[in-house]
């Protein structure tokens, strides 16, 4: 079931578990876009706070997203598994026209872009990998012989405890 409505000619059709929003259907209520995009409400209402998608409100004060919201999660949430931050993610989305959905130049433009900055973080991770690696590998355990454990302790030479 699909939620708690009653369907005068039966549910609406289904691909897999994904309900099927008719194409005469502009606009997608919080519930719809969640169910769709496999986003929860709480996830899509705090993309709209901070920029990421848009819905106008009905006279009941509801929520209603265009269709191209789908894409716009969809954008966000494959821009999240691979680390970027959000506010990476709004600027991206802001070089985007209002309203049309992000197709595969968008991504393919905007991917590169942080294409450095993941390069970066992968050689900062490896990096890290490396030196908890070689402290382990060291077996001294202690902060006050092993370089490796605080390389930049300038202080430690000269002071005790946690004051400076």
């Amino acid at each position: 079931m699909l939620g708690p409505y009653v369907y005068v000619n039966g549910p609406p059709a289904t691909l897999g578990r994904v309900p099927q929003i008719p194409e005469k259907v502009h606009e997608l209520t919080v519930g719809q876009l969640s169910a769709r995009s496999g986003a929860a409400v709480s996830a899509l209402h705090f993309y709209e706070a901070k920029g990421l998608i848009s819905s106008r409100r009905t006279s009941g004060n509801q929520r209603r997203y265009t269709r191209d919201a789908l894409r716009r999660v969809a954008f966000v949430r494959a821009a999240q598994r691979v680390g970027i931050p959000l506010a990476s993610i709004r600027e991206a989305l802001a070089q985007l026209p209002e309203e049309r959905t992000p197709n595969r130049e968008d991504w393919a433009r905007l991917s590169e872009a942080w294409r450095t900055e993941l390069d970066e973080r992968i050689g900062r991770l490896a990096r890290l990998r490396d030196h908890l690696t070689d402290c382990i590998g060291c077996g001294c355990l202690s902060m006050e012989t092993c370089a490796l454990s605080n390389p930049d302790d300038v202080f430690g030479e000269r002071l005790t405890g946690s004051r400076l």
